[in-house]
């Protein structure tokens, strides 16, 4: 493995970029993002660190991107699909998931300062909701001291499920959460209900519709992320989180709905049979969590891959910005055509 030394002269050295221009001169990146938040605000503490960076992170990653990229919209990307309008050299597209209220509060502010568009994925039945789903819910509590691992386990033996975690650590917890992610709708609720207090923090956390005009208005395309944010592979109906998606998200913003051509797998969980429901359910691009680049040549492929990043990526352990892990990481992903 390169030291810290030499992954930065290479990157210094401009070595790095050039690398890049040349290998990927025809491939399309998406990158993801999730939450940003300041750390001075009150969901810093309990947020989940792998999904969220600091606001200075995320501004700081912007300037990487607009420097080794060329930032594309959706709009762009959906027109060279439809009718090959060529891209860019080095096309990037910055995505977001699930519909967090810091995207506005926060994200919003510095892609306008970076003067860069973005696509956000929207959980149709979030908007408006104050609280996260289960999963954030339980790992926020988790993380105030409000339930232990011990708490969780002895309500999920209660409901018969054989629940051997011990210990108290993030790995049990998260161990947990699958346990529960795995349960059937009315066993889910009545688990969920018994923690009902211990898992409201009183906070904001999901946008409304007024941060979805905000966002709109500001260059931030909207699209779809599913209906209730269920993984697709274990949807009960999978219309209703193709197509219901749409119909709900009408149903917030009226005539500033978004078309609905652009869906992101909640949970990144697709198979080809899902895929293809999607695509006849009439979107014209969906995105996976596979991080892999996409190629553009002659057009981009309808099923395209994503790659994510966390704080752990980018940062030292003193939370530094290190563009040469970032450059390293984004600069050799695997260049393949999702099928």
């Amino acid at each position: 493995m390169l030291s810290d030394l030499a992954k930065r002269a290479l990157y210094s050295s401009g070595a790095l970029g050039l690398y890049h221009r040349l290998r990927n001169r025809h491939q399309l990146t998406v990158v993801m993002f999730h939450r940003v938040l300041d750390p001075r605000d009150a969901r810093w503490g309990t947020c989940d660190p792998d999904y969220t960076l600091s606001v200075d992170l995320f501004a700081r990653s912007l300037a990487f991107l607009r420097r080794h990229y060329s930032v594309v919209s959706a709009d762009e990307v959906l027109r060279a699909r439809r009718d090959g309008t060529p891209l860019p050299p080095r096309p990037l597209l910055i995505t977001f998931d699930d519909g967090w209220s810091d995207n506005a509060q926060y994200a919003l502010p510095a892609l306008r300062q970076a003067g860069l568009p973005a696509l956000l994925f929207v959980v149709a039945d979030a908007v408006g909701a104050r609280q996260p789903f289960y999963q954030e819910r339980i790992y926020a509590a988790w993380r105030r001291g409000a339930i232990g691992v011990d708490d969780l386990v002895a309500e999920l033996r209660a409901l018969g499920v054989d629940a051997s975690e011990t210990g108290s650590d993030e790995g049990a917890l998260r161990a947990v959460i699958a346990r529960i992610e795995a349960l059937d709708v009315a066993a889910r609720d009545r688990l969920l209900g018994a923690f009902a207090a211990q898992l409201d923090d009183g906070l904001q956390h999901m946008v409304d519709a007024h941060d979805l005009r905000r966002l709109q208005a500001h260059g931030v395309a909207l699209g779809l992320h599913g209906k209730t944010h269920t993984p697709m592979t274990r949807a009960p109906d999978l219309d209703s989180e193709l197509v219901g998606a749409r119909t709900a998200l009408a149903a917030h913003l009226g005539a500033d709905a978004p078309a609905g051509d652009t869906l992101s797998f909640p949970h990144g969980a697709h198979d080809r049979a899902i895929a293809e429901r999607a695509r006849a359910s009439g979107y014209a691009l969906a995105f996976t969590s596979v991080p892999v680049l996409n190629p553009v040549a002659p057009r981009p492929g309808w099923l395209l891959g994503r790659t994510g990043f966390d704080t752990r990526t980018i940062a030292d352990a003193a939370g530094h910005f290190r563009p040469e892990r970032l450059a390293l990481y984004l600069f050799r992903k695997e260049r393949r055509v999702l099928a």
